[in-house]
């Protein structure tokens, strides 16, 4: 168990935190500072540049992905920004530590196929069955993060505009349109499902079987049984799979950059842009398919068998999944809720 903090600054730090940002990321500060206080053997504010590259190396030693190192430099980055704006510190030692290069991957995403597929597995007329139908047409159809989707309020869907409210990172709101199959299969929910899930008068739009708010890891359940069902790999499919493919469907319908960009609620404009890379190879893949010169030649004759896609194109959708939410603890916990 952690123990309590003695750091003012820090404490002071985490309480400014917890005013703007989700108790998620607040442990998640807490924890990575206080690791790094341990490691310095000193009060943070007293942490030098030394302090940082050494507790940088210990965790590179530990076999930590370069992503969670990242993370854990950008919480120190924020504690010393604060600490200068305080006037407490003229530096901010984390900005002058080297990173470890990310690299970023595809995300992967649902074929267009696949996703009506797993949509179509959320079928029956009880309250679970229509509260997981709505909670996937939502997913999909609007392409919400799933803190975005189980933290929704019964009171931010608007089934007559077809306008979803959503408070997101930041405690930034959009607005976000839904599409009619989403409408009705909320209405549905609202009107033969959630009435009889509501048994503590929950504000929460998405309960469980228990009448309390659905989690992120019930969320997570869901879906993987509703793969299993469409007869997709569970271990695939998680809620931000069906945000990958929202973005990913709009741009190969036509949707511009921009237009994507505000439904998803990015901040940057570059974080939208890598749904570019996959439209762009599902143009490659689909013109190996269907163009008669494209096509791999064997032994000096057409294949005419079959399209191959070339060396250099992805072969498989599987993989290991986005590391995005919910660990096995919760979903162990929401096992007998969702």
């Amino acid at each position: 168990m952690t123990a309590p903090i003695r750091d003012p600054e820090l404490e002071a730090f985490l309480a400014l935190l917890a005013a703007r940002r989700s108790p998620r990321t607040v442990d998640a500060y807490r924890r990575d500072l206080l690791r790094l206080a341990a490691s310095a053997g000193k009060p943070l504010r007293e942490a030098t540049v030394a302090d940082l590259e050494r507790h940088g190396a210990e965790l590179r030693a530990e076999g930590l992905a370069a992503a969670t190192i990242a993370r854990r430099a950008a919480a120190a980055r924020s504690f010393f920004r604060h600490l200068q704006l305080l006037g407490v510190r003229d530096d901010n030692p984390a900005a002058e530590v080297a990173l470890p290069r990310r690299p970023r991957r595809l995300p992967r995403t649902l074929s267009a196929g696949e996703a009506e597929r797993l949509i179509a597995a959320a079928s029956g007329s009880a309250p679970r069955a229509l509260r997981d139908r709505a909670l996937v047409e939502l997913l999909y159809g609007g392409g919400l993060r799933v803190s975005e989707a189980v933290g929704l309020a019964r009171g931010a869907v608007d089934l007559d505009d077809r306008l979803v409210r959503v408070t997101g990172k930041g405690g930034r709101e959009r607005i976000v349109p839904i599409g009619r199959p989403a409408v009705e299969a909320l209405r549905r929910y609202l009107a033969r499902g959630r009435p009889f899930l509501d048994r503590r008068r929950r504000p929460e739009l998405f309960l469980n079987a228990k009448g309390g708010a659905l989690t992120r890891a019930g969320a997570f359940l869901v879906l993987r049984r509703l793969a299993g069902a469409a007869g997709l790999e569970p271990e695939r499919v998680h809620p931000h799979l069906l945000r990958h493919s929202f973005a990913t469907h709009l741009l190969e319908g036509g949707a511009d950059l921009r237009t994507v960009q505000e439904l998803l609620g990015h901040a940057d404009l570059g974080t939208t842009e890598l749904y570019t890379h996959v439209t762009d190879r599902r143009r490659r893949e689909l013109y190996y398919r269907a163009h008669p010169h494209a096509r791999r030649r064997t032994g000096g004759q057409p294949d005419d068998t079959g399209p191959a896609a070339p060396d250099d194109l992805d072969r498989g959708r599987g993989g290991n999944r986005l590391a995005d939410d919910a660990g096995g603890s919760r979903e162990a916990r929401a096992r007998g809720e969702a």
